[in-house]
């Protein structure tokens, strides 16, 4: 335990995600012997983010405006929706620049344990969207885990009587990794998905 202010930027700094007790006592070191400048700006930035970020009114994802940039972009395709958990997630497909439509934010996963239902979720939202059937198929892009997984069994139950054309994103073995550290589920995925190769 430290004095004061710093053990409160450590336990502060704990609190966020994927940052644990070493790792926030090594970041709350480095913000002490920093410039106060740097430490200044860090702070404007945090207190901008809260101030001008929103979510996008139509796909629920990051934005400055009352609508992301994806979805204000005319070129994107409208009729293929994918649906991803987190703000996160658009970015990482974005990276790939494989797919040109739009994206639908849940804003979480199913999670029974973490008291996480389909009410919680942007699901009603995501109906809403598809109402006047402008939109021919979704992509479930959720992660593939336990919780990935039931979210989009749920959804493909809600979405497949609409007529809409409702797909999964292929999962199986990582490129340099090996077959005897794969879980079974990634395994069997990467079984599920297979496909030929011409010679």
């Amino acid at each position: 335990m430290y004095e004061g202010v710093v053990q409160d930027l450590i336990d502060e700094l704990g609190r966020l995600p994927g940052i644990g007790p070493k790792g926030a006592q090594r970041i709350a070191f480095h913000l002490v012997a920093a410039d106060a400048a740097d430490v200044r700006r860090l702070a404007e930035v945090l207190l901008q983010v809260k101030e001008k970020i929103r979510f996008c009114e139509v796909c629920g994802n990051v934005a400055e405006e009352e609508q992301c940039r994806i979805c204000r972009d005319p070129r994107r395709d409208p009729s293929v929706l994918c649906v991803v958990e987190e703000p996160k997630d658009v970015v990482a497909i974005e990276r790939t620049r494989e797919y040109r439509g739009r994206y639908h934010v849940l804003g979480g996963a199913i999670s029974p344990i973490d008291g996480v239902g389909p009410d919680d979720l942007r699901v009603r939202e995501l109906m809403e969207r598809l109402a006047d059937g402008a939109i021919q198929e979704v992509i479930l892009a959720t992660d593939p885990n336990l919780e990935g997984e039931a979210t989009a069994t749920y959804l493909a139950r809600m979405l497949n009587p609409l007529g809409v054309r409702v797909s999964r994103l292929a999962s199986g073995l990582p490129v340099g990794g090996d077959l005897e550290y794969a879980d079974e589920i990634t395994l069997g995925r990467a079984f599920e998905g297979r496909r030929l190769l011409d010679a």
